[in-house]
């Protein structure tokens, strides 16, 4: 089965190099600075599952794309998503299966109008990762996992096929007969951490430490939880014991990598993660949405960053 994996970041990159360790055939499709710069240095991967190094990993550039692949694998982040669809177009065939790992839902209504909707997968990974100053990729945790599964639900004969692949490559894989509740589960339990890590500028044990902290981080939660419930995707009942443990564990360091892109002055994903959850709510709330000003929040620091940028 040929692999193409969207770009070599910490995602990407990450699952990719496990792969191409197990065997399989990949091909990562970059751009040309990020070409150049995996010439001169290679992939690297510093885990405590393992390091990884490939002094010449298979790649591709989007213009020298010249036949379909089986499998896409697709982990940009959501502001790069249109330009990721246009750079993979090329690669897309009858045949071929698209994996997306991005967060939320809004990405599969743009897979789904520039491809076959029955070529598009459901996907969602939990890992902890990010690019170094050199371009390394550092695993920062023992996570590693992805989750897969058609989005009509059941098994199939294709999902299986992917799995074999996937599957056995030094992380962890799971296939699941109900993608799309598994990423409405993530994508609850990462809005409210993003929200709550970002408004309050602190990881979960300081807001915990804050009067009236884990109130409003339950507040996010449940104003998260809701909205799935809008659209038929409750989180079940040991999704939300295990959450809402998380959101009350005292001296928890544990923070979203939002908040560390925020704090670099990087883009970060506010719409996607959590404009487009508000978008889907059905059903009106009591008193203020915690959910809406943490949103205001994320916008506010969008408007601050383009303001700056535009007075360079």
């Amino acid at each position: 089965m040929r692999i193409l994996v969207v770009g070599a970041g910490a995602i990407g990159g990450y699952f990719g190099a496990r792969l191409l360790e197990a065997g399989r055939d990949v091909t990562f499709l970059v751009r040309e600075r990020r070409a150049e710069r995996l010439r001169q240095c290679g992939l690297k991967v510093k885990s405590p599952e393992g390091d990884l190094a490939f002094a010449c990993p298979p790649m591709v550039l989007a213009k020298d794309i010249d036949r379909p692949y089986d499998l896409i694998l697709l982990s940009c982040k959501a502001y790069d998503l249109q330009g990721a669809i246009d750079s993979f177009a090329a690669a897309v065939g009858p045949d071929t299966a698209i994996l997306p790992l991005l967060n939320g839902m809004g990405h599969l209504d743009a897979l789904d109008a520039r491809f076959n909707p029955a070529n598009v997968l459901g996907g969602q990974c939990v890992i902890a990762a990010t690019l170094d100053a050199e371009g390394e990729i550092l695993h920062l945790n023992n996570l590693h996992a992805m989750t897969i599964g058609e989005r009509a639900g059941a098994r199939s004969t294709r999902i299986d096929e992917i799995a074999a692949q996937l599957g056995g490559a030094g992380f962890d894989l799971t296939v699941s007969e109900d993608i799309l509740q598994s990423m409405w589960d993530k994508w609850v339990f990462l809005a409210t951490l993003a929200t709550g890590t970002c408004l309050m500028r602190a990881p979960i044990g300081d807001i915990l430490a804050a009067p009236g902290g884990e109130a409003l981080l339950f507040r996010l939660f449940d104003e998260c939880c809701g909205i799935a419930g809008d659209n038929a995707h409750t989180p079940g009942e040991a999704v939300v014991t295990r959450a809402r443990a998380f959101f009350s564990e005292r001296g928890s360091l544990m923070t979203a990598s939002m908040l560390r892109d925020l704090e670099n002055g990087a883009p970060i994903e506010a719409d996607h993660i959590v404009g487009d959850l508000l978008a889907r709510r059905r059903t009106a709330i009591d008193g203020v949405s915690a959910l809406a000003v943490a949103y205001a929040h994320l916008k506010a620091y969008e408007a601050r960053r383009e303001r700056s940028a535009a007075s360079r």
